[in-house]
């Protein structure tokens, strides 16, 4: 009989502390939709009491995002479970995730507490959390570092308190699979009650063990597993969702246990995060890389040909792999595009049906053809768009052999229409120079990431760029059949993110951090 794995999706809190990976709530709302199509279990949708940005998505993915579970992270203080609840409040499946560490080496350096204060302020603010919600999960944090008696008795505490979850971290990615499916073991042997609370376990990536250690949770009992889309996350990384969930479908034969996620939709999950967060997944990447289902040797093509099991253990339509053509085209209506956009999951309201729809008319003009991923990309273009402070009106370009590549732009900032020329190395330089001497902004360029988003030589181009200033890194993004009016798009913005995130960190100081 084949056992229930929940996935817990941790994509829009530990996925978000990745570095540069930062969403504004436009974005994080976007994504939590498509976790709720792929039909995770709960989604983690921030920590509360961090910044008002969070807040404010915990509360609106609450509000606008039906079907799973929608979970926020607290401290083991009132102040940040109070928070909590308070973002959570008329969310139909609430849950609070409140944490402290169970290891020396945390209790002692960090957070300055004995092991008996820790206990008795873990189950004293499980108890703060069972007073607002019934669903309440509690992390002994670094628990793989933990002397394995106590954690037990953490463990068992908590359940008392009212925990309905008790979630095992790896937090710093130290332990091995044989090793953390003792530690499950133990926990559901010695641990009086244990079944009275699900175990749950979250993996960090640091030695690459991150999707085997949750795997081999699974096999020695624990029935969550909380992991992220592209496996982002702290450092290294979490463990990959698409990893975990085709681990268990493909060899469900081994470990008895499944999920309910909707496979299909796991490629574009993966493009959609990827996008959003400017974190390009690598080729190699097992299930959503690029050369995943891609095969080169003679004899793997040889097998295929004959029969596709000789080489794929798992078939490329499972996780959406299906190039859709769209039969749309310039001539097509405002009602036809709806309702491509209806079956491919997307909900827009009629302001943002009408951008995307005009964006879709000025792509239309350029291609003879339209793809699924370019829908997906006027889409995600058009929800996740800020506040723009700056806007391009004009953009030209001269470059070649044996001249100097030359940029004339022009912008309309805040109604204010201003016109520059510049040289630079290229013609992407020109114009990002060009840009910000218009602009006046002094943001330092981190990564500058181009690819195409279908094959032809009409395709887009989609430009993912960083830029950090002051401390504050942002991602933007911009797609075209131009690439250098893709770059601009992209460029700019990443300048109206800095420009809204500098503003709100004026009003409301540094927001607080989380190990």
């Amino acid at each position: 009989m084949t056992t229930h794995i929940r996935i817990f999706d941790t994509t829009l809190r530990d996925g978000e502390q990745s570095p540069g990976a930062s969403m504004n709530v436009e974005e994080k709302v976007l994504v939590a939709k498509q976790l709720a199509r792929l039909n995770v279990d709960i989604i983690e949708a921030g920590f509360a009491f961090s910044s008002p940005g969070d807040f404010e998505a915990v509360h609106r993915i609450g509000q606008e995002v039906e079907g799973p579970t929608v979970c926020s992270l607290a401290r083991a203080k009132p102040e940040d479970i109070d928070a909590a609840w308070k973002a959570l409040k008329g969310t139909p499946k609430p849950r609070i995730h409140t944490f402290l560490s169970a290891s020396d080496i945390h209790l002692k350096h960090q957070f300055r507490m004995t092991r008996e204060e820790a206990l008795a302020r873990a189950v004293d603010m499980v108890k703060h959390a069972r007073g607002y919600v019934d669903d309440v999960e509690f992390s002994p944090m670094d628990a793989t570092r933990a002397d394995i008696s106590y954690l037990c008795e953490v463990v068992e505490a908590v359940i008392d308190a009212g925990a309905k979850t008790v979630n095992i971290p790896d937090t710093v990615g130290y332990t091995t699979p044989q090793e953390f499916g003792e530690i499950i073991r133990t926990l559901r042997t010695r641990v009086r009650d244990c079944d009275r609370a699900f175990i749950s376990v979250h993996c960090h990536n640091d030695l690459g063990l991150a999707v085997a250690n949750s795997m081999a949770a699974i096999y020695a009992g624990a029935r969550q597993v909380e992991c992220t889309i592209n496996g982002i996350g702290e450092r290294a990384g979490n463990a990959s969702l698409e990893e975990v969930v085709m681990g268990l479908r493909t060899r469900e034969d081994f470990y008895q246990a499944g999920t309910q996620i909707h496979t299909e939709e796991i490629s574009k999950t993966s493009r959609l995060v990827s996008k959003i967060t400017g974190m390009v997944v690598q080729p190699n990447k097992a299930i959503v890389g690029a050369n995943a289902f891609a095969h080169t040797s003679g004899i793997h093509q040889d097998g295929l040909l004959k029969d596709k099991s000789t080489y794929e253990i798992m078939q490329p339509d499972s996780i959406g792999l299906t190039q859709s053509r769209l039969v749309m085209g310039k001539l097509s209506g405002r009602h036809a595009f709806r309702e491509e956009l209806n079956k491919l999951g997307y909900s827009l309201t009629d302001e943002e049906i009408n951008a995307a729809f005009e964006r879709f008319k000025r792509l239309a003009d350029q291609k003879r053809e339209l793809f699924e991923e370019d829908l997906e990309a006027i889409v995600s273009e058009t929800a996740t768009k800020v506040p723009e402070r700056y806007s391009l009106k004009a953009l030209s370009t001269q470059s070649g052999m044996n001249q100097v590549p030359t940029a004339t732009v022009e912008l309309d900032i805040e109604g204010e229409i201003l016109k520059e020329t510049g040289t630079g190395d290229g013609p992407v330089d020109a114009v990002y120079r060009t840009i910000a001497q218009i602009t006046q902004t002094k943001s330092k360029l981190l990564s500058y990431v181009v690819k195409a988003i279908t094959g032809g030589t009409d395709a887009q181009g989609e430009v993912s760029v960083r830029l950090e200033q002051d401390g504050e890194t942002v991602t933007g993004n911009g797609a075209d059949t131009d690439i250098i009016v893709a770059s601009a798009h992209a460029y700019l913005n990443a300048l109206n993110k800095l420009a809204s995130q500098l503003e709100r960190r004026k009003d409301t100081g540094k927001k607080i951090g989380l190990c």
